[in-house]
């Protein structure tokens, strides 16, 4: 097999850390240093992102050693780097997009880093401890993760995401590293793209850097259910939201033998596609009593969440828990529910999801909820 061209490469495992490569350095490093130098020379985010920049990658190909010392095992050779490089809306989008190349991943042998996710990193187990947001989950930290203060900066600094969503359009533009670095953008009006499709599969055939600047990437439900457990363990949330998601669920639980989780989303709504998806509180009160009188012989209770202030007095004889105190919270408690329902969002499809909670998707007002129709969301509704 041939060796890869030295600028084919831009993030590749040195001893313990990512570095940048030759790739890197013709568009990224420069980007790096001048962002760098607005900051004062003595401070730590100036070190780092100078060191990162010049110092000369490790081409072994070798994972990091654990931090006992025993040897990394190798990266897949036949693996391709995938580098998402466009943040697509709120944390359930990201959620769901990421979920996509995990499941790509497995099936496939591949890596990826996802500097679009930092905005969100923090509230996940695996990914606040990661400056790359890397899967599979790399057997070490890197350095700048332990050094204290480093990853923060960077994150907030946005710094990291700017230059590999530039990079993808740079590459898009002027490909001088061939078919070894390759662009998957969205093309306008597009609804889904396939990762699996002979379309993509030709285009990154020859690739060792993949830049994946869109959307709709996705890939086959079955891919997504085969690999749910991988992805559900990689998204633990931390404790914090953890605990307080189970809390507000098993409050409800004291009294009921069901909990429905119930997405009301406003705000946006009124506008996003012509205000279709957008239905009062007391409609969705309506759908709450239809519901309830779907389980004649037992006690329903409702864990109602929304994007705007909402009282128990909109919801005239049931049974309400109102929010966990945060949207993270509230995501992670609908996935504690025995069912949830809500208008098309990728919001309560996560939650159902990550939960493997059957789900209701409301499609308009006059929607009719039977508990026959909910299913487990497999995150292929745009």
């Amino acid at each position: 097999m041939a060796a890869d061209s030295p600028g084919a490469r831009i993030f590749r495992a040195g001893r313990g850390k990512f570095t940048f490569t030759s790739f890197a350095k013709l568009f990224i490093a420069p980007a790096c240093v001048q962002k760098a130098q607005q900051f004062h020379h003595k401070t730590r985010l100036h070190q780092t992102v100078m060191a990162m920049a010049l110092e000369p990658a490790n081409q072994d190909g070798t994972r990091p050693v654990d931090d006992d010392r025993r040897p990394g095992r190798p990266f897949p050779k036949e693996g391709k780097l995938f580098v998402i490089s466009l943040r697509s809306g709120r944390l359930a989008n990201r959620l769901t997009l990421f979920a996509q190349f995990i499941a790509l991943a497995e099936e496939q042998g591949h890596r990826i880093i996802n500097f679009a996710f930092h905005s969100y990193a923090h509230l996940f187990e695996t990914t606040r401890r990661d400056i790359y947001c890397r899967y599979p989950v790399a057997e070490r930290r890197s350095w700048l993760d332990v050094v204290p203060g480093v990853a923060a900066a960077l994150r907030k600094t946005r710094i990291c995401y700017q230059i590999v969503c530039y990079a993808s359009i740079w590459n898009e533009s002027f490909p001088v590293f061939g078919k070894k670095v390759v662009t998957l953008r969205e093309k306008p009006r597009s609804n889904v793209i396939p990762l699996d499709g002979p379309e993509v599969q030709a285009q990154i055939r020859d690739a060792r850097i993949v830049f994946a600047h869109g959307w709709p990437f996705r890939v086959p439900t079955s891919w997504l259910q085969r690999h749910a457990g991988k992805i559900r363990d990689y998204f633990r949330p931390v404790e914090e939201y953890d605990r307080a998601s189970r809390e507000a669920v098993d409050r409800l639980r004291r009294d009921a033998d069901i909990v429905v989780g119930v997405h009301i989303r406003q705000g946006d709504y009124r506008a996003w596609r012509w205000g279709r998806y957008f239905f009062p509180a007391s409609r969705y009160a309506g759908w709450m009593q239809e519901l309830a009188a779907q389980f004649p012989d037992r006690k329903v209770a409702f864990f109602v969440c929304s994007d705007e202030l909402r009282t128990a007095d909109e919801f005239p004889g049931l049974s309400v828990g109102l929010g966990a105190g945060s949207a993270m919270g509230d995501l992670h408690a609908l996935a504690r529910c025995d069912y949830i329902f809500g208008p098309l969002s990728t919001f309560s499809q996560w939650a159902s999801f990550y939960g493997n909670k059957p789900l209701f998707l409301l499609n308009d007002a006059n929607t009719r909820l039977e508990r026959a129709k909910f299913r487990i969301s497999c995150l292929d509704v745009l």
